[in-house]
């Protein structure tokens, strides 16, 4: 099947920055949808941009650490005319307490410097987490919850409550007896485990079918065109809240309309919310406070 309509030639050459399977959703999405032909950053260690496992830190914000590791592709594969990575962020939600949110990003970079585009998946949708364990028991159940063996864990001493890796790291546990011996082998150091999700995307099927959807978004956005100069990326740059209360009309939080925005050219026009007129009564402050 023929790739619908795209702003590249197909054929044309991209360099995906990953040592952790992306290939695997990313590739044939943008072969599909734009006729890329994705290939690999062979030998490039995403590994020095930052690790979960806190061995390493990120070297900057999410969209930055992204745009580091496609230019090291692009660096590394002279023949490739734009360079793809992925960066996945993890945080507390910002108004329910105790729930896990989970931002990620798939970024494509054209090598003359001129296109700069991220498709973005942000949501609830994630088994990111943690326990602190003094016992197998404990750790057991944390990773019934968390999806595993096909979610994989990861294993480090907890001092005073902590995540210590410089004292005990274990990667790639994917069965209960590997996790007993990697929680018992903390215990037994300082008294405590630090188990929680590995968010490697190879080892996490959950944040692997958010780049997924991530993916998808870029195409999209790759698909918008600016009504004034014609760039691809017109997409959503923000959200104005203020949907009134069915019962009461006062402003709530939630989305009334979304800006859309070139980074071109800085053309913008504010887009009302179309699916909704009002906001239902238990996301009011002054009804639900």
């Amino acid at each position: 099947m023929p790739p619908a309509a795209g702003p590249f030639r197909a054929g044309t050459r991209a360099v995906l920055a990953t040592m952790h399977g992306k290939e695997r959703v990313i590739a044939p999405i943008l072969r599909q949808a734009l006729g890329l032909d994705v290939v690999l950053a062979a030998g490039l260690d995403t590994d020095a941009f930052g690790t979960f496992t806190r061995e390493i830190d990120r070297p900057g914000t999410q969209v930055a650490t992204a745009r580091m590791k496609a230019q090291a592709g692009l660096r590394m594969d002279p023949a490739a005319a734009i360079g793809l990575a992925s960066e996945g962020s993890f945080f507390a939600h910002p108004h329910i307490p105790f729930v896990p949110m989970a931002r990620e990003i798939v970024m494509l970079l054209e090598r003359p410097g001129v296109l700069e585009i991220a498709g973005i998946d942000e949501g609830i949708e994630t088994n990111y987490g943690h326990v602190v364990a003094t016992g197998i028991e404990a750790a057991m159940t944390f990773a019934e919850a968390s999806g595993f063996p096909a979610h994989g864990l990861v294993v480090m001493a907890s001092r005073d409550g902590m995540p210590d890796p410089r004292l005990l790291l274990r990667k790639d546990i994917d069965n209960a007896d590997a996790l007993a011996d990697a929680v018992g082998q903390a215990i037994r150091l300082i008294g405590a485990a630090h188990v929680e999700t590995d968010m490697r995307a190879h080892r996490n099927p959950t944040r692997m079918a958010a780049i997924e959807r991530a993916t998808h978004d870029l195409v999209q956005r790759l698909r918008s065109l600016c009504p004034v100069c014609e760039r691809p990326g017109f997409a959503a740059i923000g959200r104005v809240p203020g949907l009134p209360c069915r019962a009461c009309g006062a402003p709530t939080r939630q989305v009334m309309a979304t800006r859309m925005g070139c980074v071109g050219c800085g053309h913008e026009v504010t887009v009302e919310r179309t699916d909704a007129a009002s906001a239902d009564p238990a996301a009011c402050d002054f009804c639900n406070p």
